[in-house]
C-alpha cells in the first residue's frame, strides 16, 4: 500500500474499498448546538462593547475607574457571554425621552419642513445691474427705479441688484456729465 502525504494509506490493486458507514448522513449532521453566550467573540464584537462603554462613560453612567476596569475586561473577554456581562447594567442604544409619547416619532426623524417656493428675480433689476456695469448710466438709473417699484408691488427678489445698478448708473451718469463738460470747456 502507498502512503499518502496526509498519512492515510490508499488501497492497492485488488484491495477492498473502504467501508461506508451505514448512515450516509452521519457526517453531515451539525454538532450539538452551542448557546450564544458560549460562542467566541470577534474583534468587532469587542469594539461594539467598547462603544457602549464609551457612551456610558460620556453620559456619566460609569466613573473613570469603572470604565478602565471594564475596558481591560473587554480586551480579555473570549465569549459573547463575557461581553454581555460587562454591559448588562448599561443601556445599549438611544433611549426614548420622557416627553415623547409611545408610538410618536421624535422630531429628529421627521422630514424637514417644506420651504416656501423661491421668489422670482425681477428682470428689470438684472437689466439695471448689467447696464450699470457696462457704463450706460442713464438707462441703468431708469431701469433701476422701475425695478425697485416692481419689486415692492410684486414681492420679487432682486432688490440688491437694482440698488447696485442704480449706484453704477448714477456714477456712470456723473462720469458722462463730467466728460461732456470737459469737452465743452476745451472747445
Amino acid at each position: 500500500m502507498a502512503v499518502q502525504p496526509w498519512g492515510e494509506q490508499s488501497p492497492g490493486y485488488g484491495a477492498r474499498p473502504p467501508q461506508v458507514p451505514s448512515d450516509p448522513y452521519a457526517r453531515s449532521r451539525p454538532p450539538a448546538q452551542v448557546h450564544q453566550s458560549q460562542m467566541r467573540a470577534a474583534h468587532t464584537d469587542r469594539d461594539r462593547t467598547v462603544d457602549v462603554l464609551k457612551a456610558a462613560y460620556a453620559e456619566g453612567r460609569l466613573t473613570a475607574d469603572e470604565y478602565g476596569q471594564r475596558f481591560d475586561a473587554v480586551s480579555a473577554a473570549q465569549t459573547y457571554g463575557e461581553l454581555a456581562r460587562l454591559v448588562a447594567d448599561l443601556p445599549s442604544g438611544p433611549m426614548m425621552t420622557p416627553m415623547t409619547p409611545v408610538g410618536q416619532v421624535p422630531p429628529t426623524f421627521l422630514p424637514p419642513p417644506l420651504l416656501p417656493p423661491a421668489r422670482p428675480t425681477n428682470s428689470m433689476a438684472v437689466t439695471s445691474l448689467v447696464l450699470g456695469v457696462i457704463g450706460l448710466g442713464l438707462p441703468a438709473v431708469i431701469t433701476g427705479h422701475i425695478a425697485k417699484n416692481q419689486i415692492r408691488e410684486r414681492n420679487e427678489d432682486g432688490d440688491g441688484m437694482a440698488t447696485v445698478g442704480l449706484i453704477f448708473g448714477y456714477l456712470g451718469s456723473l462720469a458722462w456729465t463730467l466728460l461732456m463738460l470737459a469737452v465743452v470747456a476745451a472747445g
